[in-house]
């Protein structure tokens, strides 16, 4: 991608008749810079030097719209191969231990969470990386999206990730996510005790040949997934997580009460209980059918 990206400058570089020198004074770098680009040699150019040589050369945000596949080269080969299968995901299946997945994050809050990445190495870097992440949150509104089915721990909803205004914006953002009909949340309570996803993340993307492929993730790691029987043990362990979470009504109650600051003294109600008020919610509204419990993530399931 870093080749296909310096041909592109440099084809429209050239037909504007521009030297190197030239157009890196246009773009405030030096001429060698210009070269390194067009030869995808050294650094990989950043965001801020993608505009730039857009606005020079008049590219209509061609140059804008290929950075984030050059600035995907600097991650490790599972990684890119993790964000290659989430693009053509038919279904997302999430659980997430610490932060909102980054599928659902608003800007605010995904900045808070990326500013404080051992690996950040300055300002810029963490605006390509919010640029990346938000870009990345334009299929669940695309033509082909997929179903989204996210568990959230509790410890996700206490954690106050940017300050309260920042959370509260986050809050309302996840209950507006969850009116969507390809978008499910659900709440884990501490109540649940210990469980086998405890050390990490995990996410199961099921792709559309039918096979599925999984990812767990923790501060600093990632592993991808991608033996048939050792997804399987990892999507039995995602299934039993949906199972043991709160039902999808009940849990936007739980955000709505972390979100008022009415939490500190909420009891986390019984299993039975839990299933009385789910069968009395679902009656209230009308027979909607309640998406939650231990069944596994539907591979093909119609889209609205």
């Amino acid at each position: 991608m870093a080749a296909l990206f310096g041909s592109r400058v440099r084809r429209l570089r050239t037909a504007a008749g521009l030297t190197q020198a030239e157009l890196g004074r246009m773009t405030h770098v030096v001429s060698t810079r210009i070269t390194q680009v067009e030869r995808a040699s050294g650094a990989k150019p950043t965001l801020g030097l993608a505009r730039a040589l857009d606005a020079a050369l008049g590219a209509d945000n061609l140059l804008v719209e290929l950075w984030p596949y050059v600035y995907r080269e600097a991650f490790p080969d599972w990684s890119r191969a993790f964000m290659a299968h989430s693009e053509r995901a038919v279904s997302i299946g999430e659980y997430a231990a610490h932060v909102v997945p980054g599928l659902l994050q608003t800007e605010e809050y995904a900045r808070a969470v990326l500013s404080v990445g051992l690996t950040l190495s300055g300002d810029a870097q963490l605006e390509e990386r919010l640029t990346a992440r938000m870009g990345r949150q334009e299929r669940l509104g695309s033509a082909d999206r997929p179903d989204l089915w996210v568990v959230l721990d509790e410890a996700v909803l206490r954690r106050p990730v940017g300050g309260p205004a920042v959370m509260r914006e986050q809050s309302e953002r996840l209950l507006e996510a969850a009116t969507e009909p390809h978008i499910t949340v659900q709440v884990l309570p501490f109540e649940q005790g210990e469980h086998d996803a405890m050390g990490g993340s995990l996410t199961i993307l099921a792709l559309p040949d039918g096979s599925e492929v999984a990812y767990t993730e923790g501060a600093h790691y990632g592993q991808l997934i991608e033996d048939p029987a050792e997804v399987r043990t990892f999507s039995l362990t995602y299934d039993r997580l949906r199972a043991a979470a709160l039902p999808p009504l009940m849990s936007l109650d739980m955000i709505r009460s972390v979100m008022e600051g009415n939490h500190r003294g909420a009891k986390v109600p019984s299993r039975s209980d839990r299933r009385r008020v789910a069968q009395e919610q679902l009656q209230q509204s009308g027979g909607r059918q309640l998406r939650g419990g231990g069944g596994r993530i539907p591979r093909h399931r119609a889209r609205p």
